[in-house]
C-alpha cells in the first residue's frame, strides 16, 4: 500500500475513534458527577439555577446532553471554564502554546542527549561510556518525577538562585507582541535577545526535568538496538570493504538502529505535549498540565473534556507520523490497515 493511500485511511478512521473516546468520557463524567457545580453560588436563586441546569440539558437523558455538547463542539463551543472564568475556546490556546514550548524544549534535550548518548554507549560496549549509559538511563527512568523536580528546585532556584521558575518575566514580555503565544518564537519575532534568553532561562528547570526520563528511555532503546545491528552481516561486509569505522556507524549501523527507536521518540513525544502535570506544578509553569489538574479538584467538565479531546487527537496523529516515518526508515514495512 502507498503511504499517501494509508494516511487517508487512517485520517478516516480518525474521526469514529475520536467521537468513540468522547462518548465514554462524556458519560463517565456525568454519572460521576453534575458539571454545574463549578457554576453554582451560594447567592444564587432556585430560579437561576435551574436556568444553568437548562443551559445544559442536565434534565435530559445522557444521550441528549451528549448530543448538545458535540454541536457545540462542531460549532467551536466547548462550554465554559469554571477554574479560567472564561470560554475554554479562548483559554485553551495558550495553555497549548505554554505547554508545546516546554514540550519541544524537552523533546530536543530528550531526543538530542537518547540517541546522542546511545550512540555513544553502543558503538563502545561494554567500556565505560557503555557502564555510564546504563547507568544514567536506570537512574532517568527509575527516579520519581516529583523527587527530580523539588531536586533541582531546591539546588538551582532556591540555593544557587541560578534559574527562575514560572515562564517569564513579566515586564520583560510586556513590552513584546505575542502572536504566537511561544515566548522563545515572539521574543525572537520582536528582536528582542534580552526577552529571547528570559525565556530559555526559564524553560531550562522544567525542560530538564522532563527531558531527562524521556533522555534515559531514549537512550537505553537506541544503545540496545545498535548493538544489535553492529552484530548483523552487513555491518561485517561495510568493514571488509575498508570503510572506516565511523562511517560505518554513521551511514550503516545508525539509521538502522533508528527504526525501533522512532516508537519511542514519537510516543515520548505525545506524553511531553500532553503535559506533565507534576512538572507545571512545581515549577508554576501555566500549562495544559497544570490546569488540567485544577480541573479535576474542581470538578470543571468542561475543561477536562476539551483536555480528552486534544489527547485524543494528538496520540493519534502521533502513531499516524511513527507508523510513517517508521516505514520511510524500512523499506521492508508494508503498510497495512
Amino acid at each position: 500500500m502507498q503511504i499517501r493511500d494509508y494516511i487517508l485511511r487512517r485520517l478516516m478512521v480518525l474521526p469514529i475513534l475520536v467521537i468513540g473516546t468522547s462518548i465514554v468520557v462524556f458519560a463517565l463524567t456525568r454519572i460521576g458527577g453534575s458539571p454545574v457545580g463549578i457554576y453554582l453560588s451560594h447567592e444564587m436563586t432556585p430560579e437561576e439555577v435551574q436556568q444553568v441546569y437548562e443551559r445544559f440539558h442536565l434534565n435530559d437523558p445522557i444521550p441528549v446532553q451528549y448530543y448538545y455538547w458535540a454541536s457545540g463542539v462542531l460549532q467551536g463551543d466547548f462550554g465554559w471554564s469554571g477554574i479560567s472564568a472564561a470560554p475554554v475556546a479562548d483559554v485553551f490556546p495558550k495553555k497549548l502554546a505554554a505547554t508545546m514550548e516546554l514540550a519541544v524544549a524537552s523533546a530536543i534535550v530528550a531526543v538530542g542527549l537518547g540517541l546522542g548518548l546511545g550512540t555513544f554507549a553502543g558503538a563502545r560496549r561494554n567500556r565505560w561510556p557503555d557502564h555510564f549509559a546504563r547507568i544514567f538511563s536506570i537512574s532517568g527512568a527509575s527516579l520519581p518525577l516529583f523527587w527530580f523536580a523539588i531536586l533541582l528546585l531546591i539546588v538551582f532556584w532556591v540555593g544557587l538562585g541560578w534559574f527562575p521558575i514560572g515562564r517569564s518575566d513579566p515586564d520583560l514580555f510586556a513590552r513584546i507582541a505575542h502572536p504566537t503565544g511561544l515566548y522563545t518564537v515572539d521574543a525572537l519575532l520582536a528582536g528582542d535577545f534580552e526577552a529571547f534568553i528570559d525565556a530559555i532561562w526559564h524553560l531550562a528547570l522544567p525542560a530538564i526535568t522532563l527531558g531527562y526520563g524521556a533522555t534515559a528511555i531514549i537512550a537505553r532503546m537506541m544503545r540496545s538496538s545498535l548493538v544489535e545491528e553492529l552484530q548483523e552481516d552487513y555491518v561485517d561486509a561495510a568493514r571488509a570493504k575498508g570503510l572506516a569505522e565511523r562511517l560505518v556507524l554513521k551511514r550503516h549501523a545508525r539509521r538502522n538502529a533508528l527504526i525501533p527507536t522512532v516508537t519511542v521518540v514519537g510516543l515520548s513525544f505525545g506524553f511531553l505535549l500532553q503535559g506533565s502535570v507534576v512538572a507545571e506544578i512545581i515549577f508554576q509553569w501555566p500549562g495544559i498540565g497544570r490546569w488540567m489538574a485544577s480541573a479535576v479538584l474542581r470538578g470543571d467538565q468542561a475543561t477536562m473534556m476539551a483536555f480528552v479531546m486534544f489527547t485524543s487527537v494528538l496520540f493519534l496523529l502521533v502513531n499516524l507520523v511513527v507508523d510513517v516515518f517508521y516505514a520511510y526508515l524500512d523499506r521492508r514495512v508494508t503498510l497495512g490497515a
